[in-house]
């Protein structure tokens, strides 16, 4: 079937959808909730359009929504039944409920098939961008207000388009989705850089995570695990992890879940301030110390997030992170790691020993990215679940 044609048929059941969820909201109110005789005139009409609105539906997965609103004579007839017996209209209620249950289930099936649908292509046109942007800025200096127009511009408005038409409604929710259009529309030398540097870092992982809903599963290749680990192998193992995939939240929520990872640490969380020179989100920990005469002790840890690509961090930056961790209020910083996606220089990682030697406080560890990527070797759940395996 044609793209085009299923998304057009997703679209008019959406729109379908929406009108049955509007009815049945208008429709709840004249759900009895105890004995009652008869039915009402506007819930016989509001039952008569839930009819003729069904056949809009169209089975999801061989499934659909067949069932007629509730018959609230019925119904009432029913509890003064069971109030008669003496025993819980629990079947009752149930009947009452099953109109928003069955909406629920619909609209949830109806958006992992429009996920589903959109995956492959999604896939295929972030791809497109990301070869296609390198290209048109070759050459453009940075704070040039010149118009840029070439083929790979056009090529990468047209993907971005078709983009929007395969997210729907969920594009609106993309973090800098009207920045990237923004740009786009001045076009100006400029404008593509931060197209280049900002915008679409962070809209390709809101894609990313878009096409993935929390209870769609990653993709796997079609085998037998265990067939094909008894089989003949090629090639090596590889740590490198293509950090580009992810943009500045995305690194801080890889490293969130890297460190309850490790069960030296406890209570993990996000601080909700942060003096950190750069103005990154700090995460904080308590790091669990034990001696081998049964001792035990914590510590406080501030972990500074730091996703930098186009440059390695500097001493001036450790300095600074270093001063900014004495200022946090009780208990005392003990340690503040320094994560980053990219390097430090020479002189931050001379800057951070001869700190550590003199036995200043706080204690500072830098963590380059391959140190990630060895404790993420280590954890392949935690990198596959953040689309970097």
């Amino acid at each position: 079937m044609d793209l085009e044609e299923l998304l057009r048929a997703m679209d008019r059941t959406a729109a379908n959808l929406s009108k049955l969820e509007s009815l049945w909201e208008r429709a709840k109110p004249f759900i009895p909730g105890g004995p009652q005789r008869g039915s009402h005139p506007e819930y016989d009409d509001l039952t008569m359009a839930w009819a003729d609105l069904l056949p809009g539906l169209p089975s999801i997965d061989g499934w659909t929504i067949t069932s007629p609103l509730p018959d609230i004579a019925a119904m009432g007839q029913s509890f003064i039944e069971y109030r008669e017996i003496n025993e819980l209209p629990d079947a009752v209620h149930a009947v009452g409920e099953k109109p928003g249950a069955d909406l629920a289930a619909y609209r949830y099936r109806l958006d992992r098939a429009r996920r589903r649908a959109a995956r492959g292509r999604l896939e295929q046109l972030i791809s497109i961008v990301d070869a296609s942007l390198p290209v048109a800025l070759k050459g453009v200096a940075r704070d040039s207000l010149d118009p840029l127009q070439n083929d790979q511009t056009e090529q990468i408005e047209a993907a971005v388009g078709e983009i929007a038409r395969l997210l729907g409604h969920a594009a609106n929710d993309t973090g800098r989705w009207w920045d990237l259009h923004r740009h786009m529309r001045f076009s100006q030398g400029h404008d593509w850089h931060d197209i280049v540097e900002f915008d679409w870092p962070a809209v390709r992982a809101d894609i990313t995570a878009k096409s993935l809903g929390d209870s769609d599963p990653l993709p796997v290749p079609d085998i037998d695990l265990g067939h094909a680990a008894s089989g003949h192998l090629t090639g090596s193992a590889t740590l490198a992890l293509p950090w580009e995939r992810l943009d500045d939240d995305g690194f801080e929520r890889l490293l969130y879940d890297l460190l309850r990872s490790i069960p030296e640490h406890e209570n993990v969380q996000w601080l909700m301030q942060t003096r950190a020179p750069d103005r990154g989100r700090d995460l904080s920990l308590d790091r669990v110390l034990r001696d081998g005469s049964g001792g035990v002790r914590t510590e406080r840890v501030i972990v500074q997030a730091k996703h930098w690509r186009s440059r390695s961090v500097n001493a001036a930056a450790v300095s600074e992170t270093a001063t900014a961790g004495k200022l946090w209020s009780p208990p005392l910083v003990r340690g503040i790691v320094i994560a980053t996606s990219g390097r430090f220089t020479a002189d931050a990682v001379s800057w951070a020993e001869r700190h550590n030697a003199e036995g200043a406080t706080p204690y500072i560890d830098l963590w380059p990215e391959s140190r990630l990527e060895t404790l993420l070797a280590q954890r392949p759940h935690i990198a596959a679940a953040h689309g970097l395996r």
